[in-house]
């Protein structure tokens, strides 16, 4: 297990290297100039040259990555040009490793941008989360109990109908009707939750809600399915042939089998909205880091680019890792090694 979990980890590197190169040769393949796009509102053709050097733009592509790749290792000091650094020192700014670069719109460096949005989209995340997967799972084993039965049809019917609503149009409602108009709920804000942990769920029930109805919709079908299929398996009838309860029989035997497809997709949904829900977050006016990445789309920011591709990447790969063993956890016919 240990030297699968090596190569994997090992694996997951060469893969977030790679997606860093790519990302910045598409960045230069688009159209403009990255510098302009980067020096303000008042772009004189000797500042556009400036912000260029400032920023590493003015190296070639490849140069440029091995920059990125030593500034995660060892740091970077920027700009690093040492001419300009001493004509204007106060522009140098110091970026201890693991350094992701500068961006030169939000004048900080990648890391901290990171470090203060993480933490928003991570609680909303994990929220949407526990719902998503408790709810879905519970209403899919009622169903798939039910098959049949109107309560199937009126789960699955109410599933596909939460499926089909664009999450913006839901975060809306719930914004407009229950916070703002009914007041059932505090307003939506993200309170850390060291300063108060009630606060923090109350400010992020409703965005959490927003991203797990959608969610929970998938999730109930799935769950619905597995669970029948794996019902008609032989063991099953085994074990219903020996008497044991039916809710031994659900627990122990066949939501064991079920569980191991939906590991893998709770996994790798949860990673991807680690890395931002970018439409929830602009409902709500959540400053996570999907906020960021429209951000960094929008302005060209290079460096803010390839440091968000890189933490989600990191997420999705690790994600990929525990999945994989939880699975002979989850599964004894399973072996990973």
């Amino acid at each position: 297990m240990f030297a699968y979990i090596v190569r994997r980890s090992f694996a997951g590197i060469i893969l977030l290297l790679v997606m860093s190169f790519v990302t910045i040769l598409l960045f230069f393949s688009g159209p403009g100039d990255p510098g302009r796009q980067s020096c303000g509102k008042i772009c004189s053709p000797a500042l556009i040259e400036q912000t260029n050097k400032s920023l590493g733009y003015d190296k070639p592509i490849v140069v440029q990555w091995k920059d990125f790749v030593v500034g995660v290792v060892k740091g970077r000091t920027f700009p690093e040009d040492e001419a300009l650094a001493k004509a204007h020192p106060e522009l140098v700014v110091e970026c201890p490793a693991p350094c992701l670069g500068y961006s030169k719109y939000f004048n900080d460096t990648v890391t901290n941008l990171i470090k203060k949005s993480l933490p928003i989209s991570a609680s909303l995340a994990i929220v949407a989360f526990i719902l998503w997967i408790t709810g879905g799972i519970a209403f899919g084993v009622l169903a798939a109990l039910k098959k049949g039965t109107i309560i199937d049809r009126g789960v699955v019917g109410v599933s596909l109908i939460f499926y089909a609503f664009p999450t913006f149009f839901v975060g809306l409602f719930l914004y407009k009707f229950v916070a703002i108009k009914w007041g059932l709920v505090p307003t939506p804000e993200y309170i850390p939750f060291t300063e108060n942990p009630w606060s923090w769920l109350t400010g992020l029930i409703l965005p959490a809600i927003t991203l797990a109805l959608f969610f929970m919709a998938g999730y109930v079908r799935m769950t619905r399915a597995f669970v029948l299929e794996s019902s008609s398996e032989d063991y099953i009838r085994t074990a219903k042939a020996k008497g044991l309860a039916q809710r031994k029989v659900v627990s122990k035997h066949t939501m064991r089998a079920a569980l191991t497809p939906l590991v893998t997709m709770a996994g790798l949904d949860l990673a991807g909205l680690l890395g931002g829900a970018i439409i929830t977050e602009t409902v709500f006016n959540f400053a996570g880091l999907g906020y960021l990445a429209v951000s960094a789309s929008v302005n060209k920011d290079l460096p803010l680019l390839v440091g968000l591709v890189v933490v989600l990447a990191t997420f999705v790969i690790v994600a990929n890792i525990i999945v994989d063993v939880l699975y002979a956890f989850i599964d004894p016919r399973v072996r990973v090694g």
